[in-house]
Protein backbone atom coordinates (compact mmCIF):
# COMPACT_ATOMS: atom_id res chain seq x y z
CA UNK A 1 0.00 0.00 0.00
CA UNK A 2 1.30 3.44 -0.93
CA UNK A 3 1.17 6.09 1.80
CA UNK A 4 1.27 9.89 1.72
CA UNK A 5 3.53 11.39 4.38
CA UNK A 6 3.99 15.05 5.21
CA UNK A 7 7.52 15.98 6.31
CA UNK A 8 8.95 19.27 7.55
CA UNK A 9 11.91 20.69 9.48
CA UNK A 10 11.51 23.66 11.83
CA UNK A 11 14.35 24.05 14.34
CA UNK A 12 15.39 26.57 16.94
CA UNK A 13 17.01 26.38 20.38
CA UNK A 14 15.82 29.48 22.22
CA UNK A 15 17.97 31.07 24.91
CA UNK A 16 15.42 33.11 26.80
CA UNK A 17 18.16 35.19 28.47
CA UNK A 18 19.38 36.54 25.14
CA UNK A 19 18.38 40.08 24.20
CA UNK A 20 18.47 39.14 20.50
CA UNK A 21 15.03 38.12 19.24
CA UNK A 22 14.95 35.54 16.45
CA UNK A 23 13.06 36.96 13.50
CA UNK A 24 12.31 35.58 10.06
CA UNK A 25 15.54 37.10 8.73
CA UNK A 26 17.48 34.91 11.19
CA UNK A 27 15.91 31.77 9.70
CA UNK A 28 16.78 32.92 6.19
CA UNK A 29 20.35 33.63 7.27
CA UNK A 30 20.96 30.07 8.49
CA UNK A 31 18.81 27.94 6.19
CA UNK A 32 15.36 28.38 4.71
CA UNK A 33 14.22 26.12 1.87
CA UNK A 34 10.72 25.38 0.67
CA UNK A 35 9.51 22.29 -1.17
CA UNK A 36 11.87 20.61 -3.62
CA UNK A 37 14.66 23.08 -2.82
CA UNK A 38 14.74 21.70 0.73
CA UNK A 39 14.98 18.14 -0.52
CA UNK A 40 17.77 19.10 -2.93
CA UNK A 41 19.81 20.89 -0.24
CA UNK A 42 19.19 18.65 2.79
CA UNK A 43 17.86 15.36 1.45
CA UNK A 44 21.20 13.54 1.29
CA UNK A 45 23.11 14.85 4.32
CA UNK A 46 23.22 14.41 8.10
CA UNK A 47 19.68 15.74 8.58
CA UNK A 48 16.41 14.30 9.88
CA UNK A 49 14.91 14.94 6.44
CA UNK A 50 17.48 12.69 4.80
CA UNK A 51 16.54 9.90 7.20
CA UNK A 52 12.85 10.38 6.49
CA UNK A 53 13.51 10.23 2.75
CA UNK A 54 15.66 7.10 3.01
CA UNK A 55 12.58 5.21 4.18
CA UNK A 56 10.16 7.11 1.93
CA UNK A 57 12.06 6.12 -1.20
CA UNK A 58 12.35 2.51 -0.10
CA UNK A 59 8.65 2.28 0.76
CA UNK A 60 7.43 4.25 -2.25
CA UNK A 61 5.70 6.97 -0.21
CA UNK A 62 4.37 10.15 -1.71
CA UNK A 63 6.12 12.92 0.24
CA UNK A 64 4.65 16.37 0.83
CA UNK A 65 7.45 18.61 2.10
CA UNK A 66 6.49 22.25 2.64
CA UNK A 67 9.62 23.61 4.35
CA UNK A 68 12.97 23.08 6.03
CA UNK A 69 14.24 25.96 8.12
CA UNK A 70 16.30 26.67 11.20
CA UNK A 71 17.92 29.67 12.86
CA UNK A 72 21.08 29.90 14.93
CA UNK A 73 20.21 29.63 18.64
CA UNK A 74 19.43 33.04 20.10
CA UNK A 75 16.57 34.75 21.93
CA UNK A 76 12.90 33.78 21.67
CA UNK A 77 11.42 33.47 18.19
CA UNK A 78 9.27 36.44 17.26
CA UNK A 79 5.55 35.81 17.05
CA UNK A 80 5.59 36.91 13.42
CA UNK A 81 8.35 34.46 12.44
CA UNK A 82 6.77 31.56 14.31
CA UNK A 83 3.31 32.11 12.89
CA UNK A 84 4.69 32.47 9.38
CA UNK A 85 6.65 29.19 9.43
CA UNK A 86 4.15 27.21 11.50
CA UNK A 87 1.47 28.54 9.17
CA UNK A 88 3.25 27.13 6.12
CA UNK A 89 3.36 23.69 7.77
CA UNK A 90 -0.21 23.68 9.10
CA UNK A 91 -1.57 25.06 5.81
CA UNK A 92 0.12 22.18 3.97
CA UNK A 93 -1.46 19.71 6.41
CA UNK A 94 -4.87 21.30 5.84
CA UNK A 95 -4.45 21.30 2.07
CA UNK A 96 -3.76 17.54 2.07
CA UNK A 97 -6.15 16.57 4.82
CA UNK A 98 -7.77 13.28 3.95
CA UNK A 99 -4.75 12.16 1.92
CA UNK A 100 -2.11 12.30 4.68
CA UNK A 101 -1.40 8.93 6.30
CA UNK A 102 1.40 10.11 8.58
CA UNK A 103 3.58 13.06 9.57
CA UNK A 104 7.32 13.32 10.26
CA UNK A 105 8.81 16.50 11.72
CA UNK A 106 12.47 17.34 12.31
CA UNK A 107 12.28 19.64 15.34
CA UNK A 108 14.67 20.77 18.07
CA UNK A 109 12.52 20.64 21.20
CA UNK A 110 13.66 23.85 22.93
CA UNK A 111 11.84 26.49 20.89
CA UNK A 112 10.40 29.35 22.92
CA UNK A 113 8.58 32.20 21.22
CA UNK A 114 7.45 35.66 22.27
CA UNK A 115 3.97 34.27 22.87
CA UNK A 116 4.55 30.56 23.60
CA UNK A 117 6.74 28.65 26.04
CA UNK A 118 6.48 25.46 23.97
CA UNK A 119 6.74 26.21 20.26
CA UNK A 120 6.98 22.57 19.22
CA UNK A 121 4.16 21.35 21.43
CA UNK A 122 1.90 24.04 19.99
CA UNK A 123 2.85 23.18 16.40
CA UNK A 124 2.12 19.48 16.90
CA UNK A 125 -1.17 20.32 18.64
CA UNK A 126 -2.24 22.43 15.65
CA UNK A 127 -1.40 19.59 13.27
CA UNK A 128 -3.25 17.12 15.47
CA UNK A 129 -6.31 19.39 15.49
CA UNK A 130 -6.42 19.23 11.69
CA UNK A 131 -5.74 15.50 11.30
CA UNK A 132 -7.69 14.10 14.23
CA UNK A 133 -6.52 11.57 16.81
CA UNK A 134 -5.63 8.58 14.64
CA UNK A 135 -3.04 9.76 12.08
CA UNK A 136 0.42 8.89 13.47
CA UNK A 137 2.88 11.74 13.98
CA UNK A 138 6.60 11.16 14.47
CA UNK A 139 9.13 13.77 15.53
CA UNK A 140 12.90 13.85 15.95
CA UNK A 141 14.45 16.07 18.60
CA UNK A 142 17.83 17.37 19.62
CA UNK A 143 18.98 15.72 22.88
CA UNK A 144 18.95 19.21 24.40
CA UNK A 145 15.20 19.30 24.01
CA UNK A 146 13.03 20.29 26.93
CA UNK A 147 10.45 17.64 26.12
CA UNK A 148 7.01 18.75 27.29
CA UNK A 149 3.83 16.89 28.11
CA UNK A 150 2.22 18.45 25.03
CA UNK A 151 4.86 17.00 22.72
CA UNK A 152 4.32 13.42 23.86
CA UNK A 153 0.55 13.89 24.07
CA UNK A 154 0.22 14.89 20.43
CA UNK A 155 3.02 12.85 18.80
CA UNK A 156 3.00 9.09 19.15
CA UNK A 157 6.65 8.74 18.07
CA UNK A 158 9.29 10.96 19.73
CA UNK A 159 12.98 10.26 19.17
CA UNK A 160 16.02 12.26 20.34
CA UNK A 161 19.46 12.07 18.74
CA UNK A 162 21.80 9.80 20.67
CA UNK A 163 25.05 11.64 19.94
CA UNK A 164 26.53 14.97 21.00
CA UNK A 165 28.10 16.11 18.65
CA UNK A 166 25.00 15.17 16.65
CA UNK A 167 26.42 12.81 14.04
CA UNK A 168 23.29 10.61 13.99
CA UNK A 169 20.57 13.03 12.85
CA UNK A 170 19.97 11.11 9.63
CA UNK A 171 19.99 7.81 11.52
CA UNK A 172 17.36 9.02 13.97
CA UNK A 173 15.23 10.35 11.12
CA UNK A 174 15.45 6.92 9.55
CA UNK A 175 14.42 5.28 12.83
CA UNK A 176 11.40 7.57 13.22
CA UNK A 177 10.30 6.88 9.66
CA UNK A 178 10.59 3.13 10.08
CA UNK A 179 8.39 3.25 13.19
CA UNK A 180 5.91 5.45 11.34
CA UNK A 181 5.80 2.95 8.46
CA UNK A 182 4.76 0.18 10.83
CA UNK A 183 2.20 2.42 12.52
CA UNK A 184 0.60 3.46 9.22
CA UNK A 185 0.41 -0.19 8.17
CA UNK A 186 -1.42 -1.04 11.38
CA UNK A 187 1.30 -3.37 12.65
CA UNK A 188 1.86 -1.37 15.83
CA UNK A 189 0.12 1.31 17.91
CA UNK A 190 2.97 3.29 19.49
CA UNK A 191 2.78 5.88 22.24
CA UNK A 192 5.58 7.80 23.95
CA UNK A 193 6.00 7.82 27.74
CA UNK A 194 7.97 10.56 29.51
CA UNK A 195 9.91 10.82 32.77
CA UNK A 196 11.16 14.25 33.88
CA UNK A 197 13.35 15.38 36.78
CA UNK A 198 13.44 18.88 38.38
CA UNK A 199 16.84 19.95 37.08
CA UNK A 200 17.78 22.69 34.64
CA UNK A 201 19.95 20.25 32.70
CA UNK A 202 21.85 16.97 33.00
CA UNK A 203 25.15 17.41 34.84
CA UNK A 204 27.44 16.84 31.85
CA UNK A 205 25.39 18.92 29.43
CA UNK A 206 24.40 15.71 27.68
CA UNK A 207 27.91 14.66 26.61
CA UNK A 208 27.82 11.30 24.89
CA UNK A 209 31.56 10.78 24.34
CA UNK A 210 32.39 10.31 28.05
CA UNK A 211 30.71 10.35 31.44
CA UNK A 212 27.48 8.79 32.70
CA UNK A 213 25.50 9.35 29.47
CA UNK A 214 27.57 6.65 27.77
CA UNK A 215 26.14 3.90 29.96
CA UNK A 216 22.63 5.37 29.91
CA UNK A 217 22.56 5.34 26.13
CA UNK A 218 23.96 1.80 25.99
CA UNK A 219 21.08 0.73 28.23
CA UNK A 220 18.64 2.62 26.01
CA UNK A 221 19.87 0.88 22.87
CA UNK A 222 19.70 -2.51 24.58
CA UNK A 223 16.12 -1.89 25.74
CA UNK A 224 15.12 -0.95 22.18
CA UNK A 225 15.66 -4.63 21.31
CA UNK A 226 12.93 -5.67 23.75
CA UNK A 227 9.45 -6.62 22.44
CA UNK A 228 7.07 -3.69 22.00
CA UNK A 229 9.90 -1.13 22.41
CA UNK A 230 10.64 1.04 19.39
CA UNK A 231 12.83 3.87 20.69
CA UNK A 232 14.38 5.13 23.94
CA UNK A 233 15.66 8.70 24.19
CA UNK A 234 17.72 10.31 26.96
CA UNK A 235 17.54 14.10 26.74
CA UNK A 236 19.96 16.30 28.68
CA UNK A 237 17.74 19.40 28.26
CA UNK A 238 18.54 23.04 27.53
CA UNK A 239 18.92 24.92 30.78
CA UNK A 240 19.07 28.36 29.14
CA UNK A 241 15.36 28.20 28.38
CA UNK A 242 13.48 29.68 31.32
CA UNK A 243 10.21 27.77 30.97
CA UNK A 244 8.01 25.78 33.32
CA UNK A 245 8.90 22.41 31.79
CA UNK A 246 12.67 22.89 31.49
CA UNK A 247 14.81 19.88 32.37
CA UNK A 248 16.09 16.45 31.41
CA UNK A 249 13.70 13.74 30.29
CA UNK A 250 13.79 10.08 29.38
CA UNK A 251 11.34 8.81 26.76
CA UNK A 252 10.23 5.44 25.49
CA UNK A 253 8.18 4.99 22.32
CA UNK A 254 6.42 1.72 22.88
CA UNK A 255 3.26 -0.34 23.17
CA UNK A 256 2.14 -3.17 25.43
CA UNK A 257 3.17 -3.22 29.09
CA UNK A 258 3.35 0.47 29.92
CA UNK A 259 4.18 -0.18 33.57
CA UNK A 260 7.31 -2.14 32.61
CA UNK A 261 8.41 0.51 30.13
CA UNK A 262 7.74 3.27 32.64
CA UNK A 263 9.84 1.49 35.26
CA UNK A 264 12.76 1.30 32.85
CA UNK A 265 12.82 4.99 31.94
CA UNK A 266 12.27 5.91 35.60
CA UNK A 267 15.50 4.10 36.49
CA UNK A 268 17.47 6.18 33.98
CA UNK A 269 15.78 9.41 35.06
CA UNK A 270 16.64 8.60 38.68
CA UNK A 271 20.26 8.00 37.67
CA UNK A 272 20.35 11.47 36.07
CA UNK A 273 19.07 12.93 39.33
CA UNK A 274 21.33 10.88 41.61
CA UNK A 275 24.43 11.87 39.62
CA UNK A 276 23.48 15.52 39.29
CA UNK A 277 26.81 16.72 40.72
CA UNK A 278 29.07 14.65 38.43
CA UNK A 279 30.52 17.29 36.10
CA UNK A 280 32.83 15.97 33.37
CA UNK A 281 34.37 19.18 31.99
CA UNK A 282 37.16 21.07 33.73
CA UNK A 283 36.54 24.76 33.06
CA UNK A 284 39.70 26.85 32.89
CA UNK A 285 39.78 30.59 33.41
CA UNK A 286 40.64 32.60 30.32
CA UNK A 287 44.04 33.39 31.83
CA UNK A 288 44.76 29.70 32.39
CA UNK A 289 43.71 28.83 28.83
CA UNK A 290 45.79 31.66 27.35
CA UNK A 291 48.83 30.55 29.32
CA UNK A 292 48.44 27.04 27.96
CA UNK A 293 48.21 28.42 24.42
CA UNK A 294 51.37 30.49 24.86
CA UNK A 295 53.44 27.57 26.19
CA UNK A 296 51.98 24.71 24.16
CA UNK A 297 54.19 22.54 21.93
CA UNK A 298 52.13 21.36 18.97
CA UNK A 299 54.08 18.13 18.38
CA UNK A 300 50.90 16.05 17.95
CA UNK A 301 48.58 18.72 16.60
CA UNK A 302 47.25 22.06 17.83
CA UNK A 303 45.82 22.86 21.22
CA UNK A 304 42.08 23.31 20.64
CA UNK A 305 40.42 25.70 23.10
CA UNK A 306 36.63 25.75 23.39
CA UNK A 307 35.23 29.15 24.36
CA UNK A 308 32.42 27.21 26.04
CA UNK A 309 30.43 30.08 27.51
CA UNK A 310 30.28 32.09 24.28
CA UNK A 311 28.79 29.32 22.14
CA UNK A 312 26.33 30.73 19.57
CA UNK A 313 25.02 27.18 19.33
CA UNK A 314 23.53 27.73 22.79
CA UNK A 315 22.30 31.25 22.13
CA UNK A 316 25.37 33.16 23.34
CA UNK A 317 26.19 36.32 21.43
CA UNK A 318 29.47 35.10 19.96
CA UNK A 319 31.15 38.44 20.60
CA UNK A 320 32.71 37.82 24.03
CA UNK A 321 36.24 39.22 24.15
CA UNK A 322 37.57 37.97 27.50
CA UNK A 323 39.38 34.97 26.03
CA UNK A 324 40.79 36.87 23.05
CA UNK A 325 42.02 39.62 25.40
CA UNK A 326 43.76 37.01 27.54
CA UNK A 327 45.43 35.43 24.50
CA UNK A 328 46.70 38.84 23.36
CA UNK A 329 47.94 39.70 26.86
CA UNK A 330 49.73 36.34 27.17
CA UNK A 331 51.52 36.89 23.87
CA UNK A 332 50.07 33.79 22.21
CA UNK A 333 51.46 33.19 18.70
CA UNK A 334 50.69 30.86 15.80
CA UNK A 335 47.08 31.01 17.00
CA UNK A 336 43.70 31.27 15.28
CA UNK A 337 40.43 32.33 16.86
CA UNK A 338 36.86 32.19 15.54
CA UNK A 339 34.29 33.17 14.87
CA UNK A 340 34.01 36.51 16.62
CA UNK A 341 30.65 38.10 15.83
CA UNK A 342 30.98 41.81 15.00
CA UNK A 343 29.19 43.08 11.88
CA UNK A 344 30.26 46.66 12.65
CA UNK A 345 33.93 45.69 12.63
CA UNK A 346 33.48 43.78 9.36
CA UNK A 347 31.86 46.85 7.82
CA UNK A 348 34.79 49.00 8.96
CA UNK A 349 37.29 46.49 7.58
CA UNK A 350 35.47 46.33 4.25
CA UNK A 351 36.71 49.85 3.56
CA UNK A 352 40.34 48.68 3.72
CA UNK A 353 42.50 46.45 1.55
CA UNK A 354 44.32 43.28 2.60
CA UNK A 355 47.67 44.16 4.10
CA UNK A 356 46.50 47.45 5.56
CA UNK A 357 46.62 48.18 9.29
CA UNK A 358 43.34 49.15 10.91
CA UNK A 359 42.46 50.29 14.42
CA UNK A 360 39.25 48.64 15.66
CA UNK A 361 36.87 48.45 18.57
CA UNK A 362 36.47 44.68 18.25
CA UNK A 363 33.68 42.54 19.76
CA UNK A 364 31.85 42.91 23.05
CA UNK A 365 29.15 45.21 21.71
CA UNK A 366 25.98 43.27 22.56
CA UNK A 367 26.22 43.09 26.36
CA UNK A 368 29.69 43.61 27.87
CA UNK A 369 28.47 42.23 31.21
CA UNK A 370 28.55 38.78 29.59
CA UNK A 371 32.11 38.04 28.52
CA UNK A 372 33.73 41.45 28.17
CA UNK A 373 33.42 44.66 26.19
CA UNK A 374 35.02 45.88 22.97
CA UNK A 375 38.80 45.54 22.58
CA UNK A 376 40.76 48.49 21.23
CA UNK A 377 43.15 46.71 18.85
CA UNK A 378 45.43 47.45 15.96
CA UNK A 379 45.00 44.72 13.37
CA UNK A 380 46.28 43.82 9.93
CA UNK A 381 43.57 42.92 7.45
CA UNK A 382 44.34 39.51 5.95
CA UNK A 383 41.26 39.07 3.76
CA UNK A 384 37.61 39.93 3.08
CA UNK A 385 35.03 37.30 2.13
CA UNK A 386 31.34 36.83 1.33
CA UNK A 387 31.22 34.34 4.21
CA UNK A 388 30.10 31.17 2.44
CA UNK A 389 31.46 27.81 3.59
CA UNK A 390 30.76 24.10 3.23
CA UNK A 391 31.04 21.63 6.08
CA UNK A 392 33.59 18.84 5.91
CA UNK A 393 33.28 17.12 9.32
CA UNK A 394 30.89 14.36 10.44
CA UNK A 395 28.11 16.73 11.54
CA UNK A 396 28.04 19.13 8.59
CA UNK A 397 29.62 17.18 5.74
CA UNK A 398 28.42 18.69 2.47
CA UNK A 399 26.02 21.18 4.08
CA UNK A 400 26.42 24.83 3.08
CA UNK A 401 26.33 27.79 5.43
CA UNK A 402 27.25 31.44 5.59
CA UNK A 403 28.68 33.82 8.17
CA UNK A 404 27.58 36.77 6.07
CA UNK A 405 30.26 39.37 5.42
CA UNK A 406 33.48 38.02 6.90
CA UNK A 407 37.01 39.25 7.54
CA UNK A 408 40.25 37.71 8.76
CA UNK A 409 42.55 40.00 10.74
CA UNK A 410 45.92 39.40 12.40
CA UNK A 411 46.45 40.78 15.89
CA UNK A 412 50.03 40.10 16.90
CA UNK A 413 50.39 36.37 16.43
CA UNK A 414 46.66 35.61 16.34
CA UNK A 415 44.52 35.24 13.20
CA UNK A 416 40.94 36.17 14.08
CA UNK A 417 37.92 35.21 11.99
CA UNK A 418 35.42 38.08 12.34
CA UNK A 419 31.87 37.35 11.14
CA UNK A 420 28.60 39.21 10.68
CA UNK A 421 26.10 36.40 11.38
CA UNK A 422 26.29 34.55 14.69
CA UNK A 423 27.06 30.86 14.17
CA UNK A 424 28.79 28.19 16.19
CA UNK A 425 32.24 27.26 14.91
CA UNK A 426 32.04 23.48 14.89
CA UNK A 427 33.60 22.41 11.60
CA UNK A 428 37.14 22.79 10.26
CA UNK A 429 35.61 23.84 6.94
CA UNK A 430 34.38 27.02 8.63
CA UNK A 431 38.02 28.08 9.03
CA UNK A 432 39.41 26.58 5.85
CA UNK A 433 36.99 28.49 3.59
CA UNK A 434 38.73 31.70 4.69
CA UNK A 435 42.33 30.62 4.24
CA UNK A 436 42.85 29.33 7.79
CA UNK A 437 44.15 25.75 7.91
CA UNK A 438 43.63 24.94 11.60
CA UNK A 439 46.01 21.98 11.70
CA UNK A 440 48.92 24.35 10.93
CA UNK A 441 48.49 26.45 14.08
CA UNK A 442 49.78 25.89 17.61
CA UNK A 443 46.42 26.80 19.13
CA UNK A 444 42.90 26.97 17.71
CA UNK A 445 40.10 28.68 19.65
CA UNK A 446 36.50 27.92 18.68
CA UNK A 447 33.31 29.43 20.01
CA UNK A 448 31.61 26.11 20.70
CA UNK A 449 30.76 23.84 23.64
CA UNK A 450 30.91 20.30 22.34
CA UNK A 451 29.95 20.01 18.67
CA UNK A 452 33.44 21.08 17.57
CA UNK A 453 34.86 17.78 18.84
CA UNK A 454 33.56 15.77 15.88
CA UNK A 455 35.60 17.80 13.40
CA UNK A 456 38.48 19.18 15.50
CA UNK A 457 39.46 16.31 17.81
CA UNK A 458 40.96 14.30 14.90
CA UNK A 459 43.49 17.10 14.27
CA UNK A 460 44.00 18.16 17.90
CA UNK A 461 46.95 17.34 20.10
CA UNK A 462 44.89 18.34 23.12
CA UNK A 463 41.47 19.89 23.84
CA UNK A 464 40.70 22.25 26.74
CA UNK A 465 37.56 24.14 27.75
CA UNK A 466 37.38 27.72 29.04
CA UNK A 467 34.60 29.65 30.77
CA UNK A 468 34.82 33.21 29.46
CA UNK A 469 31.84 34.38 31.53
CA UNK A 470 29.61 34.82 28.48
CA UNK A 471 25.88 34.10 28.28
CA UNK A 472 26.25 30.29 28.16
CA UNK A 473 28.31 30.12 31.32
CA UNK A 474 28.10 26.64 32.88
CA UNK A 475 27.18 28.31 36.19
CA UNK A 476 23.43 28.59 35.62
CA UNK A 477 22.88 30.11 39.08
CA UNK A 478 24.14 33.39 37.59
CA UNK A 479 21.03 33.66 35.37
CA UNK A 480 17.73 35.30 36.48
CA UNK A 481 15.15 32.50 36.24
CA UNK A 482 11.48 33.46 36.62
CA UNK A 483 9.38 30.77 34.94
CA UNK A 484 11.14 27.51 35.84
CA UNK A 485 9.11 25.55 38.36
CA UNK A 486 10.70 25.67 41.79
CA UNK A 487 12.30 24.00 43.56
CA UNK A 488 14.76 22.99 40.84
CA UNK A 489 18.42 21.96 40.84
CA UNK A 490 20.88 23.70 40.96
CA UNK A 491 19.00 26.89 41.84
CA UNK A 492 17.66 25.11 44.94
CA UNK A 493 20.67 22.96 45.71
CA UNK A 494 19.32 21.57 48.97
CA UNK A 495 15.99 20.41 47.55
CA UNK A 496 14.75 16.88 48.15
CA UNK A 497 13.14 14.93 45.30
Amino acid sequence: MSFTVLTAEFQHESNTFSCRRTDLKAFHERYYYEGEAAIAERGDANTPLAGFLDVARREGWKVVHPISTGATPSGPVTEAAYEHIAGIIVDAVSAHRGAIDGVLLGLHGAMVTEHLEDGEGELIARIRAVLGPDIPIGITLDPHANVTEAMVAHAQIVIGYKTYPHVDMRERGNQAAEILARAMAGEIRPVTLREHRPMLEEATGGRTDKGPMVDRLARAVAYEQEPDVFAVSVNGAFGNADIAEVGPTVLVTCQGDHARHRAFIREIADDIWNRRNEVVNTYLTVEQAAGRARDYRADKGPLVIADYADNPGGGAYGDSTNLLAALIAAGATEACFGGLVDPEAVATLSRSKPGETVRLALGGKTDPSFGGGPLDVTATLVGLFAGDYRGEGPMMAGLKGSFGSTAVVRIGGIDVLVIANAAQLLDTGQFRAFGIAPERYRSVTVKSMQHFRASFEPIAGEVIVADSGALCTPDLTKLPYRRARRPIFPLDRDMVL
